[in-house]
């Protein structure tokens, strides 16, 4: 394999648009999961990010939060303003993996490995956060619900790096990340979901974000409707309708289609009773 160590992410975009084929790292705690039996990656070339100082960084203005592309989830969990203004980020990074993984893996990297069951981007995505990339050629900002265009395909372009991650800051009344697997955390997720709720909006508060239903990480706009205005959901079975329209689950080795549409109705139900009004 052959490493290449940038020492600012101008250099990283240059490198990046010099060979367009390099594959970013930083935790790389995604790539080595599978680095044993995946002889096609020892052949790649690997662009270092782990000495970009300027992408360790969390800042804060009177109107967002923008998490650098070398946050890692361990950074987050021990930011108490992070835990009361974004708890829903905490909830899920105390889930992902051992401390050892939550101390490497970055939001960042869990945003391009691009894996339908990632559980931080649900979390972030509940928040409707931006991802920033950037090529030698300037910046763009994507919305993280439009970032993924199908099973591990992004709409990332081969020059670009993912720089930052940013949050508008809002007031929120609710917001709850589950996860369902073997184990809380050193698990792929069977069914997830993230759900936030903006404090004092009647119509378009609510933000439901699923993981392990859908080919990538979703969000669920007829179920989001649904909590707005209504039909009144009575029991688990009542969300089955928009669940069916928001997401497409497989029968997979960990779990059925069937228990996947069953268990988020479920998670939603016994969650938003008594939070939600449109939930009785």
């Amino acid at each position: 394999m052959k490493v290449l160590l940038p020492t600012s992410v101008h250099e990283a975009c240059r490198m990046l648009a010099e060979q367009s084929d390099l594959v970013p790292m930083a935790g790389a705690t995604d790539l080595l999961v599978h680095w044993p039996g995946r002889q096609d990656a020892h052949e790649k070339s690997y662009l270092d990010l782990s000495a970009l100082s300027d992408l360790r960084t969390t800042k804060w203005t009177d109107d967002t939060l923008t998490l650098g592309a070398l946050t890692t989830y361990w950074d987050t969990a021990l930011d108490e303003r992070v835990g009361r203004e974004f708890p829903v980020l905490i909830q899920a990074a105390r889930q992902v993996g051992a401390i050892q993984i939550q101390s490497r893996g970055t939001w960042a990297g869990n945003i391009m490995n691009a894996s339908p069951a990632a559980d931080g981007v649900p979390a972030l995505m509940s928040y409707d956060a931006s991802v920033t990339l950037t090529s030698a050629t300037g910046s763009r900002s994507v919305a993280l619900s439009e970032f993924y265009l199908g099973y591990r395909k992004t709409v990332r372009n081969p020059d670009e790096l993912v720089t930052e991650v940013t949050l508008p800051r809002r007031a929120y009344d609710f917001g709850q990340f589950h996860k369902v697997g073997p184990r809380r955390a050193q698990a792929i997720t069977k069914v997830g979901v993230a759900m936030t709720h903006q404090a004092g909006v009647a119509a378009d508060g609510w933000r439901i974000v699923a993981n392990s239903v859908a080919p990538t990480v979703r969000r669920c706009p007829h179920l989001e409707y649904q909590l707005d205005a209504g039909p009144l959901v009575r029991s688990p079975d009542d969300f089955l309708q928009s669940v069916n329209a928001d997401v497409s689950p497989i029968d997979d080795i960990r779990s059925t289609a069937d228990y996947r549409r069953t268990v988020l109705c479920r998670l939603l139900y016994h969650s938003l009773k008594g939070a939600c009004p449109m939930v009785v």
